[in-house]
């Protein structure tokens, strides 16, 4: 296989592609646009020294840093190219798409001078530090592996334009459904149950699966209780076995489930109340506005949609390692902000161009090969994915320049998208 030939169709797909992402941006913000989108796939890194390296300037790393810093800080920049991804993004989810909600937080424990920072609980050593919250929105089916990125937004509770965690959700959960059209079923995690989500949810006619906590209070057969008690006397209706791998070894569940019409206080729509044992002491409680009726297909198929969503994680997780997202250091917290949606329309390159577009299918397969891993290829292979853009534009630099018919004799960063 010719790697040269293939960096550059590669970088041609990365100029298309920033092409659409830069709609309605000026032609130097859409420069920036594409740089950044390779310099992230060629670098794995969202650390602008990096970037600039892989650009084949003909001008000092440090003067291309500096050019790339001043873009970053481009009003607006960020949110146009969110908008614009979600644009392409969008007619990849069908009615029943899973619109996975995941809160996350970027730590960054030794920064002194980053604007606006703040703290966060680092979930996986459970300890409060210094940081940045995100959230991010990933799409998937309940049957299939191929995941889309749809959307990563970067706020701090110390920001004079936070209001509150509630807002920022509600406002990321309106963006996807706008370019949706409200296709789609919003699948949130524990606290994501609150009143002051799921009324407004309601209001607003989205369709959600959110797992519950014990405490929260449903109305059942004309009475307010706890949700817990509720799922005592819930009669499992049906049982499945399945086989999870963690860590290389298998654990066996054996699950049973049932359900209950519930109601949420004040609110008037009927709203099934899902309960599942197996996974722990408690049962497992979730919340959806989809119909619940004596059906093993129906049931299983909302438990699955939830199930969906754990696996969902290592989509974050591939994000934050693949681009080294903690290791950020712009001090601006409109940078930070910028930098969001265009590591997300990275990833959005290497899991939906090179995964599902067909012209790009037997590309995906060369890229996956130059990848090189001692234990082979990972099950989540957008990992190696990114390995092997990496391998190749290592290989075969160069810049992201695409060229007009040759009687103009000019130059043009991207092609016509009429």
């Amino acid at each position: 296989m010719d790697y040269s030939k293939m960096a550059r169709k590669l970088r041609n797909k990365i100029a298309d592609f920033s092409g659409e992402l830069s709609i309605e941006l000026p032609k130097v913000a859409g420069r920036f646009i594409a740089e950044m989108v390779y310099g992230i796939q060629a670098s794995q890194s969202v650390v602008l020294t990096k970037v600039a390296r892989l650009l084949e300037e003909p001008i000092t790393v440090k003067k291309v840093e500096e050019r790339l810093s001043r873009q970053l800080l481009r009003p607006g920049l960020g949110e146009k190219v969110q908008d614009n991804l979600l644009r392409l993004a969008a007619p990849l989810v069908g009615k029943d798409t899973l619109l996975i909600l995941d809160p996350s937080d970027i730590q960054k424990k030794y920064a002194k001078k980053m604007q606006y920072l703040g703290k966060v609980r680092d979930g996986s050593e459970d300890e409060i530090g210094n940081g940045y919250w995100t959230c991010n929105v990933v799409a998937a089916e309940v049957e299939g592996s191929t995941v889309v990125p749809l959307l990563g937004q970067l706020y701090s509770c110390e920001s004079p334009e936070f209001v509150s965690e509630n807002r920022e959700i509600l406002t990321v959960m309106d963006k996807v459904s706008g370019a949706t059209r409200k296709r789609g079923v919003w699948v949130i995690d524990r606290g994501g149950d609150r009143r002051k989500l799921i009324v407004p949810m309601l209001k607003k006619q989205y369709r959600f699966l959110i797992r519950l906590i014990g405490n929260r209070e449903l109305i059942w057969a004309g009475k307010e209780l706890l949700a817990e008690d509720i799922a005592k006397d819930c009669p499992m209706l049906y049982a499945e076995t399945i086989v999870n791998i963690d860590d290389g070894k298998e654990k066996v569940y054996h699950l049973e489930f049932g359900y209950r019409n519930v109601k949420f206080p004040d609110r008037e729509e009927t709203l099934g109340l899902l309960v599942v044992r197996g996974f722990g002491q408690q049962p497992m409680m979730l919340l959806t506005t989809e119909p619940l009726r004596k059906s093993r297909r129906v049931l299983w198929r909302m438990v699955r949609a939830y199930m969906r969503r754990w696996a969902i994680e290592e989509t974050i997780r591939y994000v934050k390692q693949s681009y080294e997202i903690e290791d950020v250091r712009v001090l601006s917290y409109r940078s930070l902000q910028n930098i969001m949606p265009l590591v997300w329309a990275a990833a959005y390159f290497a899991a939906v161009l090179l995964d599902t577009t067909s012209k790009l299918k037997v590309m995906a397969g060369y890229v996956l090969k130059a990848a090189k891993r001692v234990f082979g290829i990972p099950e989540f292979h957008y990992y190696c994915i990114a390995d092997g853009l990496t391998s190749i534009f290592a290989r075969y630099p160069g810049r992201i320049v695409k060229l007009l018919p040759k009687e103009t004799g000019q130059e043009k960063l991207f092609p016509s998208t009429a």
